[in-house]
């Protein structure tokens, strides 16, 4: 009674070991998938040189990115004005740029730029900075940040740059597959890549032992077919 009893909680239990198995897969699942991309709005204080003194302004920024080709096409925004000009603006006369700062597996600067204003500017109003946009191609995988760096704004032939005092933290990161080939093996050599290799060698010398094998009974054939 006490042996069938235990086959009956057996059966019973039995189903649970494939459903448990599939809960701990897809939770598996959830905890290894992690974001390819990251990004967040983040607020970067620009202390701005002008031709008419020294300016700050906080404003909010986001970077963007969206796959092109190898690579990828980032636009940066500005959810407010940094700077201003104490004379209107015509329409097309103020041309923005900035420099986007890479970190993590990558150094460097992506430089991003946008179109000229489309309307004119009033005096002393906060200048809005177009979307600016510009292609990266990571050359190393691995995860890359990219953070707000110099502003720069050309108007009536002079210059303004910013530059944020605040050290702010990465707008965006994205786990990236660099194009970079991998290193060729010394004096032209292909590089060994492990257990298949050496099957294939071992198959290559089980080959010649083979063939040595049946030269040397073809050899004792004849020798004893003279011999007769």
């Amino acid at each position: 009674m006490a042996r069938f009893n235990a086959q009956r909680s057996r059966r019973r239990t039995g189903p649970a070991g494939p459903a448990a198995a599939v809960l701990l897969t897809a939770a598996a699942s959830v905890l290894f998938a992690a974001p390819a991309a990251h990004a967040e709005v983040v607020d970067v204080d620009y202390q701005c040189k002008t031709p008419i003194g020294n300016k700050g302004a906080v404003s909010p920024i986001d970077i963007k990115s969206t796959e092109s080709g190898d690579g990828y096409k980032l636009v940066m925004s500005f959810q407010k004005g940094v700077s201003s000009s104490p004379v209107e603006l015509g329409k097309g006369a103020m041309k923005p740029s900035a420099l986007i700062k890479l970190g993590g597996a990558e150094t460097g600067d992506v430089p991003v730029s946008g179109p000229p204003n489309d309307k004119a500017i009033p005096a002393n109003t906060p200048i809005k900075i177009s979307d600016l946009s510009g292609t990266y191609t990571p050359k190393k995988s691995g995860k890359v940040t990219f953070t707000a760096s110099t502003l720069t704004i050309k108007a009536l032939g002079t210059t303004t740059t910013c530059t944020p005092s605040n050290d702010p933290k990465p707008a965006l990161s994205l786990d990236v597959k660099g194009t970079g080939g991998g290193p060729a093996a010394p004096g032209g050599e292909l590089p060994q890549t492990g257990p298949a290799d050496d099957a294939v060698a071992l198959g290559t010398l089980g080959g010649t032992v083979l063939l040595a094998g049946v030269a040397g009974t073809l050899w004792l054939t004849r020798r004893r077919q003279q011999r007769v």
